[in-house]
């Protein structure tokens, strides 16, 4: 047999029973770690608007955007915008005097998930951010520390 054929039926016989598999596969990314408690959804902050700032620092692209909490939900301007995620529910809970927040967001339209850590002193807000993008073949983390403070609503649209 010609060496060109026996390498055609090893080839055939290999990938037929499976006994060579390709993987294209990045592994997973887990979405930011929030830390546990007992968050509750209170409404705690329905009525405030915060204007944000952040960068991201393995691009250096700038984050300005306007982050809303109305009615037990929340939403980013930017983010909605973006890919229309959409008022998502947040949940609180206070240590110390301080208000923290939680609240993640899926695109409907798009296989983003952004899942949102911060705290409340005052008329002041700090977030950690991660936007996780996953594809069959690769996974997109982008983490963002964001501050920014209290705005009136009416100074924003949502």
């Amino acid at each position: 047999m010609p060496q060109f054929l026996q390498i055609a039926a090893i080839a055939v016989a290999t990938f037929g029973t499976g006994a060579a598999t390709l993987s294209v596969m990045k592994n997973d990314i887990p979405d930011l770690a929030v830390p546990e408690g007992d968050w509750a959804a209170t409404g705690a902050l329905d009525g405030m608007t915060f204007q944000i700032h952040g960068e991201d620092p393995s691009s250096g692209a700038v984050l300005e955007d306007n982050i809303l909490f109305r009615d037990g939900t929340f939403l980013s301007v930017d983010c909605e915008d973006y890919c229309n995620f959409d008022w998502s529910d947040y949940q609180t809970k206070e240590v110390d005097g301080v208000i923290h927040f939680t609240t993640s967001a899926i695109c409907p339209d798009a296989p983003h998930t952004i899942v949102w850590y911060g705290t409340i002193t005052g008329d002041r807000v700090a977030s950690d951010v991660t936007w996780t993008t996953r594809r069959w073949y690769w996974t997109n983390q982008i983490a963002v520390r964001i501050v920014g403070k209290a705005v009136t609503s009416d100074a924003v649209s949502g």
